[in-house]
């Protein structure tokens, strides 16, 4: 089997859609399958992660020759919104420019159950649920990063963090606002800043964040940023999954996320804790070392169904059905 598994625009896209399709291109590697990250025609499939104009051209010809296309639904405009600079404004012409890009695949493949519920509503196309999934060899190790980067941005346990892209879709006005009514805990967000790229509000509400509250930018190593934290908040406000959740789950940190529907499939008070308002509370109960261990190891219980060598499993799977 060889699969051309394409990411349009690769060079220039970066967040929680890089991370899948390096899982993706791992996952293909652990399955012995040849992979070939130009389209191509010659191909058993055509997988594609971005629906740019090359995606579209590539799809319309491989359906055309009988070669089967897999799409994946990294991009919704409901999780488009709140993001960069314009966003919003684009959301409006993107709805219908997927509804027909996504239309042209064989199957859709969506990172979770909530995303597919969404699509469902852009188009009939035959979709399925697979995970980005979680590379935890990726996090090997750690644990050794904990003082280097407790040290490195004066941070002191029990640690609130965040991982990825700072965005205001992500939470953004209630991690610092959270972190304001909190001044004797330090709260960071590691991850790229790109304030270039955002709008007036976004920016505004980094740059008069209180002293307890540390954006650390772009970090060398993910792995310093999950030794260093104590509890992950993530008070988005819209997913199509999480890869930094998953991650930070599978670490055995304990989780605090916004009471949302794409985060039904987390049970309040076994593997995390929920909040539709403030998130005081919880904060409050998560300083209980005991609590935060307990909701850690269940954390770290959920994510093994969201292991690499499983979410392998089920894209062969799909690529056999479609193949087939």
């Amino acid at each position: 089997m060889n699969v051309s598994h394409y990411f349009e625009f690769e060079k220039y896209v970066s967040g929680g859609i890089r991370e899948s399709v390096r899982n993706q291109r791992k996952m293909l590697r652990h399955l012995g399958i040849d992979g070939i990250t130009d389209p191509h025609l010659d191909s058993d499939v055509l997988h594609l992660n971005l629906m740019g104009p090359r995606s579209v051209w590539y799809a319309k010809r491989a359906r055309a020759r009988g070669v089967p296309v897999i799409a994946h639904t990294h991009v919704t405009a409901e999780d488009f919104c709140n993001s960069f600079r314009f966003t919003n404004r684009l959301a409006t012409p993107l709805k219908p420019y997927l509804e027909w890009t996504y239309g042209l695949a064989d199957v859709l493949v969506c990172p979770s159950a909530h995303n597919r519920r969404l699509i469902r509503e852009y188009t009939d196309t035959t979709a399925t649920v697979i995970s980005n999934g979680v590379d935890r060899e990726r996090l090997d190790g750690f644990e050794a990063f904990e003082s280097a980067y407790r040290d490195r941005y004066g941070l002191h346990p029990p640690v609130v963090f965040a991982v990825g892209h700072v965005l205001k879709r992500k939470g953004l006005e209630a991690f610092v606002e959270t972190a304001r009514r909190m001044p004797d805990l330090d709260f960071a967000w590691f991850g790229p800043l790109h304030l270039s790229l955002k709008g007036r509000s976004t920016r505004k509400l980094i740059e008069n964040s209180p002293e307890n509250c540390t954006f650390t930018g772009f970090v060398d190593d993910i792995r310093g940023a999950y030794a260093a934290g104590d509890v992950f908040f993530f008070p988005s406000r819209e997913e199509s999954e999480g890869i930094a959740l998953l991650e930070a789950m599978s670490t055995g940190k304990p989780v605090l996320v916004r009471d949302i529907e794409p985060f039904s499939w987390l049970e309040d008070g076994y593997d995390c804790l929920k909040s539709t308002d403030s998130f005081e509370e919880e904060l409050e109960a998560l300083e209980d070392p005991a609590l935060r261990e307990r909701l850690g190891a269940n954390a770290a219980r959920t994510s093994e169904a969201f292991s690499l060598p499983e979410t392998a499993r089920q894209l062969r799977r799909l690529y056999e059905e479609v193949i087939d």
